[in-house]
């Protein structure tokens, strides 16, 4: 069919990619031949589908699959393969002679060293800045030392100046708090504490790359910590059990490092507290426990070793099989899908709870905390899907009690074992009085986290909606985080910030959304605000980005302004005389994402998948599932806007976009060729945004031109529609084959891979025949 000779996946890449391998294959194969493809057993499988970030909801309910048997080709068959053969190469010519980019190449230059080596363009010292090439390095604290030598080279034994990096027992030194003195022949720098020092090297590496060289700006730098804790999930970390799996390490030390340099002092992962934990109570819990304790124990010492501390998820208790419960129906709670709660009015259950927590802080210091969800989309306790079922016992109960208890399960288990570690209360899915119940009773030494950016008012193409999800065109806080944050004030609780500072659902295809005008608008909305700490991101968002950048210099005090913050960031990730472009560029992205139609079934309308998703021209009858399959579903994507609203919003969001692409393009002219590859890149994300803007908008229109144009109007449309998404097609394979973070997301894999969209060609190519002339 022209397709070139299949590539062969390492190991690694194999267990990193199985979620795209079973997306791809869910309405082909029957179970036991995709878990045979899979090379797994029946046991794993249900787990990964079960707990991987539920992705048997993401799939949706499995068809019956015949068998896939070889037989050799009929005649027409073999007509039909060299039709495609055809088409493959009237549009691509030979695929094999594309250049590529291996999948996961991405994760290579993520833990690379060299890439930890500031940017320098050749620029010369201006006359307010000290050259320090060649200078020694006194107080030698050696990861500081090493990092600072990366940037001003070697210590020379002639050395014309020195940097002196010290401890210091003065009050002023907070915390993460340092002071910069940066004259000629010295530079002191000093802080309270090892974190400070970090954060003053990465201030001084930050500096070099902002003026293109080993140069110093000469003066006084003092910095105050604002906002801690400040943690993110991994770019490209397992979600399932990745604790059984350490040499997938989620966090290597270079990743770590560069996620420091953003001035992130945390990272996150789920903990399943039975996989973590055994139990008199409950002796089919704790399997394997000890090896994942032991993994964990390892990992939380290698990232407080880089000045951060590892948290972890719990969403707890997680809901059982029905085998479970036959010794136990008195803890049979609310159902799901066959599944029970464990429930939590039974004190056996919470005290489950707590002698877990108390084991797994016990068994691993090291930790820096958990932050908890109790309603989410997972059943845990028998309120946790917002009702309680037909539990005997939390029917007569409300919420408030019932989540209560969990929370107070978990302090008591983390403060059991660790004094000191961070317990982080996350308000998701709280609904009517809930916060008022529960925050007022809440410890002082927790946090209260609540996402920012909910339950603004908006509205976007006439029509009025309301932010129910994560979002940044939306831009926080919100009415409902203010308000639980006032309560928790008052309650003498410390308040958080849930943020989504790369990407979001509105499109998770790319490792970041190029629009950091609106991240430091909300950033400034936050410090306002006076919230403690930040988490960055939930699964999606741990790219080291331009947002992050720019999201970093709102951490600490004095507080800047956009303007200065954009141009600084801009300088050191694209050199002085892109800057200026590169800035407006950013604008013109900014102003057009604020168009996005927010409302729309955000986890189900293809703007993950963009052009890859094919188009039917027979309506399906197939609902769409979350993220995965969107299918021709387009009534329930637009939900309550009129799918002519929601083409509209998404043609005026691309040809705004557009704007900004070709002022980004005129910038990277002047971008030094030492961070040529890095703007290229970016340059892809932002194209392939604007590639899913307008395939989104051509495939609403398509449905709605198949379903109500009138015949003698429907054909010439739909030709239209199909030709443009064999032209965006044929872009988007370009970006893809060249760059392998398009079309990743932690928890999904790849939404498509670049064959996906030669499908999508061909499939059009079949469909323009149908619709005739």
């Amino acid at each position: 069919m022209g397709l070139p000779a299949k590539s062969l996946l390492s190991d690694d890449h194999l267990r990193r990619i199985y979620i795209t391998v079973i997306r791809q294959n869910w309405h082909l194969l029957p179970n036991d031949q995709l878990i045979a493809l899979l090379g797994w057993d029946r046991d794993k499988f249900e787990f990964t589908l079960k707990e991987d970030d539920f992705l048997d909801h993401k799939l949706g309910p499995k068809p019956r699959c015949e068998r896939v048997r070889y037989r050799a080709l009929s005649a027409s068959e073999e007509s039909r393969a060299a039709e495609v053969r055809q088409t493959v190469a009237k549009y691509f010519g030979d695929l094999a002679s594309e250049p590529a980019e291996e999948p996961f190449a991405f994760i290579g230059r993520l833990t690379s060293d060299e890439v930890l080596r500031p940017a320098i363009s050749g620029a010369r010292a201006g006359e307010s800045q000290v050259d320090v090439s060649g200078w020694s390095i006194s107080n030698d604290f050696q990861s500081l030392a090493t990092t600072l030598r990366r940037a001003i080279g070697p210590e020379a034994s002639d050395a014309k100046g020195f940097i002196e990096v010290g401890l210091s027992a003065s009050a002023q030194y907070e915390g993460e708090a340092f002071r910069i003195d940066i004259g000629k022949g010295r530079v002191r720098l000093a802080s309270g504490d090892i974190a400070g020092l970090r954060q003053g090297v990465h201030h001084l590496l930050d500096q070099i790359e902002e003026n293109g060289g080993p140069y110093l700006n000469q003066g006084e730098v003092q910095r105050a910590v604002a906002v801690d804790p400040r943690y993110c999930y991994s770019y490209f970390a397992l979600y399932g059990d990745p604790l059984l799996e350490p040499d997938l390490d989620p966090f290597p030390d270079s990743y770590l490092e560069r996620l420091a340099r953003l001035g992130l002092n945390g990272v996150w992962m789920q903990g399943v507290l039975s996989g973590l934990a055994r139990s008199e109570v409950f002796p089919e819990f704790g399997d394997r426990s000890e090896e994942r304790l032991a993994n964990l124990r390892e990992l939380a010492r290698r990232v407080r070793a880089h000045g951060m501390k590892l948290f972890l998820y719990f969403n707890e208790p997680r809901a059982q099989s029905p085998e479970f419960f036959r010794d136990r129906p008195e803890m049979v709670g609310a159902e799901r899908q066959g599944f029970h709660a464990m429930c939590t009015s039974i004190p056996a259950v919470r005290e489950w709870i707590t002698n877990g927590l108390a084991h797994v802080f016990k068994e691993v210091p090291e930790l820096g905390g958990v932050f908890t969800i109790t309603m989410s989309e997972n059943l845990t306790n028998c309120h946790s899907k917002f009702r309680p079922g037909p539990c005997p016992r939390c029917s007569k109960r409300t919420p408030g009690a019932v989540v209560g208890e969990v929370l107070d399960a978990v302090y008591r288990g983390v403060r059991r074992s660790s004094p000191g570690a961070e317990v982080i209360h996350w308000d998701w899915g709280w609904r009517g009085g809930m916060a008022s119940e529960l925050i007022p009773k809440l410890p002082k030494d927790v946090r209260l986290q609540s996402v920012s950016e909910w339950s603004i008012p908006i509205e976007r193409g006439g029509v009025k909606s309301v932010t129910g999800e994560y979002s940044i065109s939306v831009v926080g806080p919100g009415p409902r985080a203010k308000t639980h944050w006032a309560l928790a004030r008052k309650a003498g609780v410390r308040t958080m910030a849930k943020t989504q500072f790369n990407n979001t659902w509105e499109i998770s295809a790319v490792p970041y959304i190029p629009v950091p005008n609106l991240i430091a608008r909300h950033c400034d909305g936050l410090r306002r605000e006076g919230v403690s700490g930040l988490q960055v991101s939930w699964t999606l968002g741990g790219y080291p980005s331009p947002n992050l950048e720019v999201a970093k210099e709102y951490y600490y005090s004095p507080e800047p302004t956009e303007e200065d913050v954009l141009a600084r960031v801009a300088r050191r990730r694209y050199g002085a005389k892109a800057a200026p472009g590169i800035v407006k560029a950013w604008g013109e992205f900014s102003r057009a994402f604020e168009e996005f139609p927010y409302g729309v079934a955000i986890y189900n309308i293809p703007t993950q998948h963009g052009p890859a998703n094919l188009l039917r021209l027979d309506p399906t009858g197939i609902r769409m599932s979350m993220l995965l399959f969107p299918q021709d579903d387009y009534l329930r994507w637009c939900r309550h806007y009129p799918p002519e609203v929601v083409a509209e919003q998404f043609t005026k969001m691309a040809e705004l976009w557009r704007t900004g692409l070709a002022v980004f393009e005129r910038a990277l002219e002047d971008v030094p060729v030492s961070r040529r590859a890095a703007a290229e890149e970016d340059l892809a994300i932002a194209e392939t945004c604007h590639i899913h803007f307008r395939s989104v908008a051509n495939q609403i229109r398509f449905y709605v031109s198949r379903d109500r144009s009138p015949s003698n109007e429907r054909s010439e449309a739909l030709r239209a529609i199909i030709q443009g998404e064999i032209d965006l097609s044929r872009r988007l394979y370009a970006i893809a084959r060249r760059h392998s973070v398009i079309a990743y997301e932690a928890t999904n894999h790849y939404y498509y891979r670049p064959l996906d969209l030669v499908e999508k060609i061909v499939q059009c190519e079949h469909l323009l025949g149908k619709v005739g002339a």
